[in-house]
């Protein structure tokens, strides 16, 4: 791809991204466009189609929440590194109204662009699971598809008005039930807020 090229592309994907986050993954494609200045011609030759773009946008995201999982890993507790990452993976579903379904079908369809990245996120959290298991600080009767699972349960309810108010709650609730030590669970939950 020519500089140009790669500068357009990068550019749309940051327009994209604040216009996905504004509107949700059904985001006016139009809109996209006109913010970034371009014609809808050129938007097409980058991104034929909806899918692709989110594509590329949420891919993006899902690798850059993997690769933050092997630098927590390295670098804390396995109980602060799996609270911290699951705060920012819940954080990251938030952004976006409507991806925890699209992300959902991704893992139910191996032929899905998004499939691999999201299976990436999938194992990445399986790995701070186990490792918070082998620390006796985890419940060993979850797995890293339970894990996945809570974070689009976690992701759905602050992307409902009406239980939004409640997340950071429900994500403190939803920490109590996967933490085995309760003095752990207060500790990381005061130094580590969700935020939203």
């Amino acid at each position: 791809m020519r500089a140009d090229a790669r500068e357009n592309y990068n550019h749309l994907l940051l327009i994209a991204r604040d216009v996905v986050a504004e509107q949700g993954v059904n985001a006016s494609l139009r809109d996209i466009a006109r913010r970034a200045n371009i014609g809808w011609a050129t938007l097409q030759r980058h991104f034929p189609t909806r899918e692709a773009l989110l594509d590329a946008l949420l891919r993006k995201s899902l690798e850059e929440l993997a690769q933050r999982a092997d630098t927590l890993e390295a670098s804390m507790s396995s109980t602060d590194a799996l609270v911290i990452w699951l705060r920012d993976a819940v954080g990251f579903v938030q952004v976006y109204s409507g991806v925890v379904s699209m992300m959902a079908s991704a893992m139910a369809d191996p032929e899905s662009a998004l499939h691999a990245s999201c299976d990436d996120l999938r194992r990445a959290g399986a790995r701070l699971l186990e490792r918070a298991q082998a620390d006796q600080v985890a419940r060993r009767d979850l797995n890293g598809n339970d894990l996945f699972a809570l974070i689009g349960a976690l992701g759905w309810i602050g992307d409902q008005p009406s239980f939004a108010s409640r997340s950071k709650d429900l994500f403190k609730v939803v920490v109590g039930a996967i933490l085995t030590e309760r003095a752990a669970i207060e500790n990381i939950m005061d130094a580590n807020p969700m935020s939203a």
